[in-house]
């Protein structure tokens, strides 16, 4: 109940006094319940305060409309076309998983060259990283493939040598053939 009179100090404040650390949310109280607390606060000072009248000249209009509807059946609907309920219900969550994180929650700081900055740099040293990373892994690729390539040169030099080597001693062959042929047809 201490969060409500936290909330009846803030409406009792004004505008003027009205600030987000002024309230302080507890978790046991859901953000639907300190809705309809407020509301129910303001309709209450806005009757005590005799600026109902004012209120209601504002007011008029929508309810010359459909005479029937009242200040609270359009709260409600409101909270049901906006589903409001679902929603604050959500952002309760969402305020326990980061309470569970323990870390604090990113804030803007008003500059948003900073902000930009903050967000982004991580995220551009990372991927400058993993591109860094690839470009190493293609480097040695690269250099193993060159190297593959040498070593193919290196033994189709070795084998161009071979076949040298082969067809010096087949045409040697081939010459002391003839002479041979040539000796064994000479006139006898």
């Amino acid at each position: 109940m201490a969060e409500v009179s936290h909330s009846n100090e803030a409406v009792e404040k004004g505008p003027e006094g009205f600030s987000p650390e002024s309230v302080q949310v507890d978790t046991t109280i859901s953000r639907v319940e300190l809705l309809d607390t407020i509301l129910d606060t303001f309709l209450q000072k806005l009757v005590a305060a005799r600026s109902f009248e004012r209120f209601t000249s504002c007011y008029k209009p929508f309810q010359q409309l459909d005479p029937k509807t009242s200040i609270r059946e359009e709260i409600s609907e409101i909270k049901k076309e906006g589903n409001l309920e679902a929603v604050l219900n959500s952002l309760d969550k969402i305020v326990e998983e980061g309470k569970a994180k323990g870390e604090p929650a990113w804030r803007p700081s008003g500059t948003p060259e900073k902000d930009l900055c903050s967000v982004m740099a991580p995220y551009f040293l990372q991927q400058r990283d993993a591109l860094c990373h690839r470009v190493q892994k293609q480097k040695a690729k690269n250099q193993d493939l060159a190297d593959a390539v040498l070593a193919g040169r290196r033994q189709l030099e070795g084998l161009q040598q071979q076949i040298q080597a082969l067809q010096q001693t087949w045409q040697a062959l081939h010459r002391e053939q003839r002479e041979l042929l040539s000796v064994l047809r000479a006139p006898e």
